[in-house]
């Protein structure tokens, strides 16, 4: 993971904390009830957009060297649409897009909205495995695809999947491994490179289109903002990835709250180095741009800490995403004093848990004096808490904020189902308008996440407190039980970033025959400072309980990440199971 709104964005007339409903002393919250919600499709309401900022810039894809205004925008992804209907798509059917961050990118993502066509998200770290079950789980008929990237060699893999490829003509593709495949296209400079058998070039699908084409006015004209137009695949760390099916009226409200809290306006420039096919990059950037006249600046395809630095200067941006690893590489580059940021604002640090002492180098070496911190999950559309630009630092960097508007959220035991007080740990659920349409084809799923009351059970632990900020302290899958005693990674990791040579840390459980559990403490050091386990422990000596100082600890340059920048802290656990020649201890 909309609005009946044809005049401008209003900003939120009173702050969000007075607009909230609390039970008293328990830990449920229910967002502000104003500015309505949008109830119109994405076409329509950058039909609204364009009519007031047309002549506003819209895109800047600096690696591409390309512009576009709010109008060049929309003719675009209107060219674009008729040029997928003219393929044979019709309204309902799946695109895959499989791709780092490009123009191509948001032209497909406006396009297939304006025509009723689902775009499904592609994660660019899948492989051919990978790319086969995304592909037939939601029956793709079309795939647009980056030709290569570093390694990556996509359409190598497409072709491994489909070898009909070679011999059959564009768009007509019949492949054993893909029965629902059709067409296949791939990004390309227009007039550069040699032709892809099989494939279509994206230059030339483009140029098929007609922007007046009296088709897409009338399709678009059909829709409803209740119809799914995005499919979003969730990592889940355990069985095949599920595809979260997300409508207009999810993405295009929760874009425009999430710009909201960061008080975006026309006047706003937003560096997003974060990956489109992320609920990040897509929602978070993308439609919050969108939804508030602002500009979307794309540094690099893939995330380049010197390009962010560089394009932050030269295109004055005023806001910047980005997870924790990402503002870490950007605080810690060589060249970093070099870069004029005076000109940031606001922006989003999100993806994983925002380490304190991060925010506060953020906030006071990039000038990022009103970076709010957004909390979700891809099938909330994905945003449910948020804090503000006007959010005290000590609430921003200790909590995720407070629950959006026309959203309700509560923290229930797990067990019971019930409400908890205000102060205790729980599960978080979340219900409104962000709740996905269902897990695509899978109605069993679906029912497992979503109980029958619409909340959606989110899997993370949290707590809230008396003002309704909410504090995530960790995944119920996470918590490590240490002969006895609950323990949250989270606060150690919190506690470890005080050392004045330590970089980023990761803490896990990994089983132990006495207690059940023990604690691991991966780290990587600063640049040129010498860390060792003595050190480590020396400083959380009498500053934290003896049972949560780390028994394992570990010196590593990189920790095991996707794409994304989410670490995968099941990787470090089964690492570590491995070095230890550590098995899970059976339970009854």
């Amino acid at each position: 993971e909309t609005f009946t709104m044809q005049a401008t964005p209003r900003t939120l007339s009173s702050p969000a904390l007075e607009a909230q409903d609390f039970h008293s002393g328990s830990s449920y919250a229910r967002g502000a009830q104003h500015p309505p919600l949008i109830e119109q499709t994405l076409g329509a309401f950058m039909d609204g957009m364009v009519a007031r900022h047309g002549a506003a810039e819209a895109l800047v894809c600096v690696h591409q060297g390309l512009r576009y205004t709010y109008a060049q925008l929309q003719q675009a992804a209107r060219q674009l649409a008729s040029a997928l209907l003219r393929q044979g798509l019709q309204p309902g059917d799946r695109v895959g897009i499989w791709s780092h961050n490009n123009a191509e990118w948001v032209l497909l993502q406006l396009a297939t909205a304006e025509v009723g066509l689902v775009l499904v998200n592609i994660n660019p770290a899948y492989r051919t495995s990978e790319l086969e079950y995304a592909l037939n789980k939601v029956g793709c008929k079309a795939l647009v695809s980056m030709r290569a990237f570093k390694t990556s060699r996509y359409l190598e893999m497409v072709r491994e999947l489909a070898p009909e490829l070679a011999t059959c003509p564009a768009g007509r593709l019949a492949a054993r491994r893909l029965p629902l495949l059709r067409l296949v296209c791939w990004i390309d400079v227009a007039g550069q490179g040699d032709d892809e058998a099989g494939m279509l070039r994206f230059s030339d699908l483009f140029a098929q289109g007609d922007p007046e084409d009296a088709a897409v006015a009338r399709i678009a004209g059909s829709l409803d903002a209740h119809d799914p137009i995005n499919i979003q695949f969730t990592s889940g760390t355990t069985g095949f990835p599920k595809g979260a099916a997300l409508t207009h009226r999810n993405i295009l409200n929760n874009g425009f709250f999430i710009g909201e809290c960061m008080k975006l306006g026309p006047g706003d420039r937003l560096c997003i180095p974060v990956p489109l096919y992320h609920c990040f990059g897509m929602v978070l950037g993308n439609l919050a741009c969108l939804t508030h006249g602002s500009a979307i600046v794309y540094p690099s395809d893939g995330f380049d800490p010197l390009a962010v630095l560089q394009t932050v200067q030269a295109e004055r941006c005023t806001g910047l995403h980005g997870v924790p690893t990402m503002f870490i590489a950007e605080l810690d580059h060589p060249r970093f004093a070099e870069f004029d940021l005076s000109t940031l604002r606001t922006g989003i640090m999100a993806g994983s848990p925002c380490p304190i002492e991060i925010m506060k180098r953020v906030v006071s070496e990039m000038n990022l004096s009103q970076i709010t911190i957004a909390y979700g999950m891809t099938e909330t559309s994905p945003v449910s808490c948020q804090s503000s630009t006007d959010t005290p630092l000590d609430k921003r960097v200790a909590t995720v904020g407070t629950v959006q508007p026309h959203l309700e959220v509560k923290i229930v035991d797990p067990e019971s189902g019930e409400c908890v007080p205000v102060g205790q740990s729980g599960e978080l659920c979340t219900r409104g308008y962000s709740v996905m349409h269902g897990y695509w084809g899978d109605e069993a799923k679906t029912r497992e996440a979503i109980d029958a009351e619409q909340w959606m059970h989110t899997g993370d632990l949290a707590v809230m407190d008396a003002q309704g900020y909410v504090n995530i302290v960790g995944r119920m899958k996470d918590m490590v039980i240490r002969g006895g005693e609950n323990i949250y990674p989270r606060e150690i990791e919190e506690f470890l970033y005080r050392h004045p040579k330590v970089q980023d840390v990761q803490v896990v459980g990994v089983p132990d025959r006495k207690y059940g559990e023990e604690l691991c403490a991966w780290i990587i050091a600063r640049p040129g400072a010498t860390l060792d386990e003595d050190e480590i422990r020396t400083f959380c000596q009498g500053q934290i309980a003896h049972y949560k100082i780390p028994r394992h600890i570990v010196f590593t340059d990189a920790f095991p990440m996707t794409v994304t920048g989410k670490i995968q802290k099941f990787k470090i656990r089964d690492e570590m199971k491995q070095r230890l020649g550590l098995e899970e201890e059976k339970t009854a």
